[in-house]
Formats: structure tokens, sequence, C-alpha cells
């Protein structure tokens, strides 16, 4: 549920590039976008379209040769994106939590689940616990934490809180002894752990099968809404999307293409690359015989073509597609950069309805996914 209309996120000309051997590659391409308190932002997009750089980047988390800039990165109106690593260090964790998309590549394999938790509690919480280096590492690796201290208790309570069973017994378990729900459902308890006002969710239901990953992500949305916290999800799946997210930004190639409320972009998808996904979906009332495809593949990101990059894979594309894209304001609350929405081109010519398309819900029943979520600018 949002509650209110201030940002408490605010990204404004996000670029992120890698140098390499043959060029610059451009992973995150000048992108701006607001979430809200108490809100489900979405962001979805191919493989390869930036999503999981932009988190990262927020974050402080790109290492060399990476280079991070922007405008500005605002989190409660504070341009964190100047600040050095031991700054960012306070804020990760604490105000900002991320849950990966692989909790076996995130978690210490030589640290019990609760031992992990509980270092989180400590560094993040005032419970008056030492944090200092050499206490923790005693902890880690000699005495453990006391299972009398209130950052182990409450590292207890976060895993019943997040439906662990047995959660003292399993507090004292190591990472591979749970299974790969029980992993990720710890992560959310680290990511919980230090109070944030907002979880960066990366894919974080990848590795899972199906019925475990609705249980995941209805579990996230809850606890989102009991803690008060907003939420950041990043995933290919459009079907996840349309059940969990209040808004959504469509990615392609390192930029934005569109972003809306989720049941307006739905409903009425205004650049060719949301409709092209959309009708990438299988349907239990399909009566087609094939599949719609998008054809081609995502531009090299070191040369990428001047103007649109979804250009040449676009059924529409014509003269202007090769000049800097603009915003064109669809609605309120709906933003499309394409050419077709410029006051000069005719659509109608170029075969392309920008009036209502009517609802294209996707369900559990079309995808095999489904989470009962909040449901559902910048560009």
């Amino acid at each position: 549920m949002i509650e209110s209309t201030d940002p408490l996120l605010r990204v404004r000309n996000l670029r992120t590039s890698f140098d390499t051997d043959r060029g610059v590659v451009s992973a995150v391409d000048g992108i701006s976008f607001d979430i809200k308190p108490g809100e489900v932002y979405g962001v979805v997009g191919e493989s390869g379209s930036g999503k999981s750089v932009t988190a990262l980047s927020i974050m402080g988390l790109i290492d060399s040769p990476g280079v991070v800039e922007a405008d500005a990165i605002e989190f409660r109106g504070e341009d964190i994106s100047g600040y050095s690593d031991a700054e960012m260090r306070d804020i990760r964790g604490g105000n900002i939590s991320m849950v990966f998309q692989d909790p076996m590549n995130s978690l210490n394999p030589v640290m019990t689940v609760g031992e992990q938790i509980a270092e989180v509690v400590r560094h993040h919480t005032p419970v008056g616990e030492s944090a200092g280096f050499w206490r923790e590492l005693s902890r880690k690796y000699v005495t453990g934490t006391d299972k009398e201290s209130d950052s182990w208790q409450r590292a207890v309570e976060l895993l019943d809180t997040v439906g662990i069973p047995d959660p003292k017994e399993r507090a004292t378990e190591y990472p591979h002894q749970l299974s790969g729900g029980m992993r990720q459902r710890v992560v959310i308890a680290q990511a919980l752990a230090g109070d944030p006002d907002l979880i960066i969710a990366d894919e974080p239901t990848t590795a899972l099968d199906v019925s475990v990953e609705a249980q995941i992500l209805n579990e996230l949305l809850e606890l989102a809404d009991e803690f008060d916290v907003s939420v950041l999800l990043i995933t290919h799946d459009l079907a996840v999307i349309r059940e969990t997210c209040d808004r959504v930004a469509v990615m392609y190639a390192g930029e934005l293409m569109e972003t809306s409320n989720v049941q307006e972009l739905f409903n009425n998808p205004q650049h060719p690359y949301t409709r092209g996904l959309l009708q990438s979906i299988p349907r239990i009332t399909d009566d087609r015989e094939w599949l719609d495809v998008i054809e081609g593949n995502v531009p090299d990101l070191i040369n990428k073509p001047e103007g649109c990059p979804f250009q040449q894979r676009c059924n529409y594309s014509f003269d202007m597609c090769d000049k800097p894209l603009e915003r064109h304001r669809v609605s309120d609350d709906h933003i499309a950069r394409c050419h077709l929405h410029s006051p000069e081109v005719d659509t109608a010519a170029h075969d392309f309805d920008t009036e209502a398309t009517g609802d294209r819900s996707i369900t559990s029943g079309d995808s095999g996914i489904i989470a009962d979520g909040n449901g559902g600018d910048d560009l």
C-alpha cells in the first residue's frame, strides 16, 4: 500500500559503465525513477537489460572497472551517490537491504544462519552489544553468539517471522543443511534484521520451483506490509509483476522504455517492446499455433544504435528511430519513450494503435506463478 507521494528513493540519470578490452559497456544508460514509501516497485526486462546492475549501483556494490555516475541517488531526501564505502556500509543492511538471487552465494557457508542474522542485528539496531572487528571475529569462529543475547533472540524471532519451523533449532544450522526455500527465507530474515526502509529483491525466487516461489513472494510482500518497508522487485517475469507490484518500469538495453502503474501497463501498453513481452506469454485461452516472439537479440552495449535501442527488433521502426528518445506522457502515471508518441507522428500510418487495448492479464493459469500481493515515473 502506497502511503505517501514523497519519494523514499529518487534516482536521476543513473549511468553505470564498464571499461573492457573491446570498449566501454554502457550497462545502465541514464535511467531515472522514484520509489514511494510503502510501494512495491517492479523493474522488468530480458536478461542483460541492466536490472541487476541498477540495483548494485544504488547499493554502491559496483567494483572496478565499473564506474557509477548519477545526477542524484537520493534516499529520504539525502544524496548518497557520493558516499564513501564506510558511509555506504551504514546504509546497506540498515536503511536499505538486499535479497540476492542465490542465497547459497550470499550466505556464509561456515557460519550458522542464526549467527549471520544476529550480526546484522548488532550492526544496525541498538541492542547494546559490541560489534567491533575482533569481537565479531571471535563470535564467528570461536565462541559463537550468546544464545541468551538480544541479537540471538532477535535472530530466532525473525526466523519464526519468515515462516521457518522450529526456529531455535534452525538458527544453529548451516546454510547447506536447509532447503532452497528455507535459505531464501533466511536471506529475507537477514534483510529485515536491520529494520530497513527499503528492500531490493533481485530475482529473489529464480532458483526455486513454482510452488515455493509463490510462497516466498507472498511472504516477502506480507512482511513488507507488516514492517512498513518499500520493495524494489527485479524480475524477468511479467506474471510476478502483475500480481505483486504497484508500479513498474520496463527496461531494455540499459534504458527504461516505459513506466506506469501496473494496471495501466497491462491494460494499455504503449511501447512496442512492452507489447512484444506481453504477446510472447502463453495463456490457457490461447488458440495460437505458435507463440509470438520478439525477433533478434539485444544490441551490443558497446555499439548501441543511435536513438532507440529497440529499433532493430521493432515492427514499427521508422526514420525517426535513430534520433534521441524523449519522454512522452501517456497519462498522469504513464510515460513511454517512443517516437511513435511524438505529436508530429501519425500513428495510424504506422498501424500503431495508442488507444486502450484492453486487459492483457496474465495470472497463474498463464505462467504457472501467482503471488497475492499489493497489486498494483519516471523515465
